[in-house]
């Protein structure tokens, strides 16, 4: 498993369960058979950029840190793999048989700025209005990766 799995990884961990310690993320990472070292968790950790957030019985958890102005939704950055750019265009990389999921999403935000998507198995093509708004869109996605 490279870097880029085992972080999209944990970022599916903490978004399905409240966890408060990396120790929690080491052993639902090793009961998925994904062994780290408490260094490299760490490192994931500060990379994904994951905030501690206080629960309404002042227990701390993990969270995901939003992005600021970002016009795709969460649930968009979760199938998101590997973003790539040509011209007005971006091509999104996700797992085998989730780019549909991912095309549906993205429509479904109606974002103005995107004229259509053109979704493979694993690949899915987003249309941009023009080649400053996918260099926008690029750089916003990337970051969440």
């Amino acid at each position: 498993m490279n870097k880029m799995e085992r972080q999209n990884q944990i970022k599916r961990i903490v978004q399905s369960n409240h966890i408060g310690t990396q120790e929690e993320i080491k052993n639902y990472l090793q009961k998925e058979g994904i062994l780290v070292t408490q260094a490299t968790l760490s490192r994931d950790l500060r990379e994904i950029g994951l905030l501690k957030l206080r629960d309404e019985q002042g227990k701390l958890y993990y969270s995901l840190s939003e992005p600021v102005a970002s016009p795709f939704s969460p649930d968009v950055r979760f199938y998101v793999l590997k973003v790539d750019r040509a011209g007005f265009m971006l091509v999104l990389h996700t797992n085998l048989g989730e780019a549909d999921v991912l095309a549906n999403l993205i429509d479904n935000d109606a974002i103005e700025d995107v004229l259509g998507t053109i979704a493979g198995a694993d690949t899915l093509l987003v249309i941009c209005r023009d080649e400053d708004i996918a260099k926008r869109f690029e750089k916003d996605l990337a970051a969440s990766i």
